[in-house]
C-alpha cells in the first residue's frame, strides 16, 4: 500500500534531513519532487496543485528555515497536510439511531461490495457487539442474492430470506419489516452493482433510498482502478447522498492516488479499505496514521490494537509470570514467532515499524520473507521437549540431527539459538529493570499482559536476520514518545 508514492518520498526527505540549514530554493526544489511524485500516484492534478501550495506556503515559513531542523519540520509540515488531504479525522460509522440503523451499500459491478458487506457486518458483529441482517437487492447478477446467503453462514449473521421474482424496492421493504419485528440493531443492504453508471440502476438505486432513509449510504470502489475510482464516486455523489467511500483492494494499490484524491475531490470521508480477500481483511481508515505510513514513520498504534487483537490473552500471562522471573525458553519463542504469523506476517510488521526500510527493502528483494517464520517454527519443532526448554543441551550433533527434521540447515539451527538467546538476555535486562512494571515506564505507563505481549513481539523481531534491533534494550528512542502522544 503506497509503496512506490513512500519510497520516492522518503528519497526527497532524506536529502533535507541530511542537510542542516535549508534555503528557500532547497524547499521549493523539494516540493516540485513531491509534485512529481504525487503525480506519478495518480493524485488528481487539482489535488496535488492544492496540495503542494499550500504546503510550500507554509514550508518556506521563516520560523521553519531558521529552527534547529529544518528538514523535520518540513516533513512535519507534509505530513500533516497529507493527513489533511486524506480527511483529517477518521470518519465511523452513524449508527446512534432508533435501531435499526441502515447501511446501504452502492458501487460498480466487480468492485467487491457483496464481500464488504459482509466484512462490515463481521465487524460490527464481533468488534461491537451488534445484532445484524444483510438483505440483498441484487436481483440483476446470477446467485448474487445465494452469494450473501453463503457469507452470512461464514459470519454467522442472519440474512433475509430470498423470494423468488421480487423486485429491489419490495425487497428492502420487507428487509426493513423483518429487522424492526426481530430486533435487529443493523441492517445492510446490498444493492445491484452497476457495469457503468446507468441511469435505469440509479433510479432503482434512488428508489431504495427513498423507502429505506439509510443512516449510511456507502461507495465501493476498486482502488487499484486509480483515477477511475475517484471518477465514479463523484458520479454516483451526484446521484444520491453518499456518507463515505470503502476502498478495496488497497493491499495491491502500490500508487495510491484514489485514496489521496478521493476526499478532496468527492468530499466524502474514507471510512474503511479493504486489504486482502479474507472476511476480516478490513480496516477503518485513519488519515494520520496512513499519511505516517507513506511517510515512512511507521505506524505503532496500529500495530498495537493488531497486537490486542492477535494476542492470545492467556498465552501473554504465562509469559508475563516468565517475563517477570527472567525466563525465556524456546517454546516462549516459537509462541512469539506464531503470534507475529497471525498479525500479518514480517511484511504486515515492517510497514507498522518506524525505520523498517531496510527490513521492507530486503523482504522485497527476497532476502527475507514469511517462510523464515515457518522454517523456525519447523526447527523448534524437530527438538525435544527437553531441547526446548534447555537449549544448552543442542551440541552439534543434536543440532545436525534438528536441521535434518526441519529441512534445514545446521547453520539456521545456530541463527535460531542466537535470536533465543539475545531474546533471552533482553528478558534478564527486564528483570533488572524491575520487571514488567520496568517495561511498562519505557512505555509510558500501562503495562499487563498486553504489553508483555507486545514487549515479546518486539523481542522476536530483533533477532531476525537483517532486521534492527528491536528488543527491550534497543527500542528506537521516539517509540515511547510515538505512544504517549497517540494516547
Amino acid at each position: 500500500m503506497f509503496d512506490k508514492l513512500s519510497d520516492r518520498l522518503g528519497g526527497v526527505f532524506d536529502k533535507l534531513r541530511g542537510r542542516g540549514a535549508l534555503k528557500e530554493e532547497d524547499v521549493r526544489g523539494a516540493m516540485r519532487e513531491v509534485r512529481i511524485a504525487l503525480l506519478e500516484a495518480d493524485v488528481a492534478l487539482p489535488v496535488v496543485k492544492d496540495f503542494v501550495e499550500k504546503v510550500t506556503e507554509q514550508a518556506v515559513g521563516q520560523s521553519v528555515l531558521k529552527s534547529i531542523t529544518p528538514g523535520q519540520q518540513v516533513v512535519k509540515i507534509v505530513n500533516d497536510g497529507i493527513a489533511d488531504m486524506l480527511g483529517a479525522e477518521v470518519s465511523g460509522l452513524n449508527l446512534a439511531v432508533t435501531p435499526p440503523a441502515i447501511i446501504m451499500m452502492v458501487g460498480l459491478q466487480g468492485s467487491g461490495k457483496t464481500t464488504t458487506t459482509a466484512k462490515i457486518a463481521k465487524r460490527l458483529k464481533d468488534k461491537e457487539n451488534k445484532k445484524v441482517m444483510m438483505a440483498s437487492l441484487d436481483v440483476n447478477r446470477p446467485a448474487a442474492q445465494e452469494q450473501l446467503a453463503v457469507l452470512g453462514e461464514q459470519i454467522s449473521a442472519a440474512t433475509l430470506p430470498i423470494v423468488e421474482g421480487q423486485q429491489p424496492v419490495e425487497i428492502a421493504k420487507r428487509a426493513l419489516q423483518a429487522a424492526k419485528l426481530q430486533g435487529f440493531d443493523v441492517l445492510m443492504l446490498d444493492t445491484a452493482g452497476r457495469l457503468h453508471v446507468d441511469q435505469q440502476l440509479m433510479d432503482e438505486m434512488k428508489a431504495v433510498a427513498d423507502v429505506s432513509k439509510p443512516q449510511e449510504t456507502l461507495l465501493v470502489v476498486d482502488a487499484l482502478t486509480g483515477q477511475d475510482a475517484v471518477n465514479v464516486a463523484s458520479n454516483f455523489s451526484e446521484q444520491v447522498d453518499l456518507s463515505g467511500v470503502i476502498l478495496t483492494r488497497m493491499d495491491g494499490d502500490a500508487r495510491g492516488g484514489a485514496a489521496l484524491s478521493m476526499r478532496a475531490v468527492t468530499g466524502k470521508p474514507i471510512k474503511f479499505v479493504g486489504i486482502g480477500e479474507k472476511i476480516d481483511a478490513l480496516e477503518e481508515f485513519h488519515p494520520e496514521r496512513v499519511a505516517g505510513r507513506i511517510l515512512g514513520m511507521g505506524d505503532v498504534v496500529s500495530l498495537v490494537e493488531k497486537a490486542a487483537e492477535s494476542v492470545d490473552k492467556e498465552e501473554s500471562e504465562a509469559l508475563a509470570e516468565k517475563m517477570a522471573k527472567g525466563q525465556f525458553d524456546l517454546n516462549d519463542l516459537r509462541s512469539q514467532l506464531r503470534q507475529m504469523t497471525k498479525m500479518g506476517g514480517l511484511g504486515a510488521l515492517a510497514s507498522m515499524m518506524p525505520g523498517m526500510k531496510k527490513a521492507k527493502a530486503a523482504m522485497a528483494g527476497g532476502a527475507m520473507d514469511d517462510k523464515v517464520l515457518v522454517r523456525m517454527d519447523a526447527i523448534i519443532g524437530s527438538m525435544t521437549k527437553q531441547e526446548r526448554v534447555r537449549p544448552g543441551l543442542l551440541n552439534a550433533k543434536r543440532k545436525v540431527r534438528v536441521a535434518k527434521g526441519s529441512g534445514t540447515t545446521v547453520q539456521d539451527v545456530n541463527k535460531l539459538l542466537k535470536m533465543h538467546q539475545e531474546m533471552s538476555k533482553a528478558m534478564k535486562k527486564i528483570k533488572k529493570m524491575g520487571g514488567l512494571k520496568g517495561l511498562a515506564s519505557m512505555f509510558g505507563g500501562g503495562g499487563g499482559a498486553a504489553g508483555a505481549g507486545m514487549g515479546g513481539q518486539n523481542g522476536g523481531m530483533g533477532g531476525m536476520p537483517g532486521l534492527p534491533d528491536m528488543s527491550p534494550g534497543g527500542l528506537p528512542p521516539d517509540l515511547a514518545n510515538l505512544l504517549n502522544k497517540k494516547k
